[in-house]
């Protein structure tokens, strides 16, 4: 899956990468997590604006989202079937830029780490993504969006078994939001894994699994000393009735 990422482009930068016709004040993120507000590239008639949705898309059939699933992900294989995202497939495509994103490994010593993930060719990456607006009794309007996934390509298989789907070279982000002359079957085929050889990654601190850590701290590699100092912190510790939770991605 994919449930962590960072974006650190300026918007002056995102219009000349992606061509859309506005600015988002939206400022540089080391750890976005699910139910916040994401950017998100969509067109319609032809007008490719920058818009922010809620991350952890919602069909518009569904009556109460308290009692639905949240849909971070799209599995690319399965998406044009499943009722939850078989209209978007074919009606709301969109591409969420990222400039890396996270994923949680075991290493040799037993410990789970993670791993920030980004691509060998570009600054930016351009996620497929999927929304939809869900409309409430009351009139109210919530635009939530998800990010397609694939199978890893050579390099990330050995992190984790999904990635997402990235979208390579202006040809590819043009028609994956081009829903009127880019059908479902054309769509399913953009969303593939990038070629062996494209990605890179490198492991760092833990503080990434806190929902409210940020900073550029995050995305930073792993030091020896640290790596030490979380695994002596990593040992069971017995558990107490009525402890909280703790915040661990994945």
């Amino acid at each position: 899956m994919c449930g962590r990422y960072a974006f650190l482009l300026p918007p002056e930068a995102m219009i000349a990468l992606f061509k859309v016709l506005n600015e988002v004040d939206y400022p540089p993120r080391y750890n976005i997590t699910p139910t916040q507000p994401i950017i998100a590239i969509v067109e319609r008639q032809g007008r490719r604006t920058a818009e922010l949705f809620r991350w952890g898309l919602v069909p518009g059939w569904v009556k109460d989202p308290r009692e639905f699933s949240l849909l971070i992900n799209a599995r690319a294989e399965t998406m044009a079937d499943k009722p939850s995202f078989r209209d978007a497939v074919r009606n709301s495509r969109c591409v969420v830029p990222a400039t890396g994103y996270y994923e949680w490994m075991k290493g040799a010593d037993g410990v789970r780490r993670p791993y920030y993930i980004t691509s060998n060719e570009t600054e930016t990456m351009a996620f497929a993504g999927l929304y939809s607006t869900w409309a409430g009794p009351n009139g109210e309007e919530v635009d939530t969006v998800c990010i397609v996934t694939v199978d890893p390509n050579l390099e990330i298989s050995g992190v984790y078994d999904r990635m997402p789907a990235i979208l390579r070279g202006q040809a590819a982000i043009d028609d994956w939001l081009n829903t009127r002359d880019v059908d479902i079957r054309g769509a399913v085929g953009l969303a593939v894994s990038p070629p062996q050889g494209t990605m890179t990654y490198h492991p760092v601190g833990k503080a990434v699994g806190r929902a409210d850590a940020e900073g550029p701290e995050l995305i930073a590699p792993l030091t020896a000393e640290q790596a030490a100092e979380e695994a002596q912190s990593a040992r069971p510790r017995k558990k107490t009735a009525g402890g909280s939770q703790l915040d661990l991605f994945g």
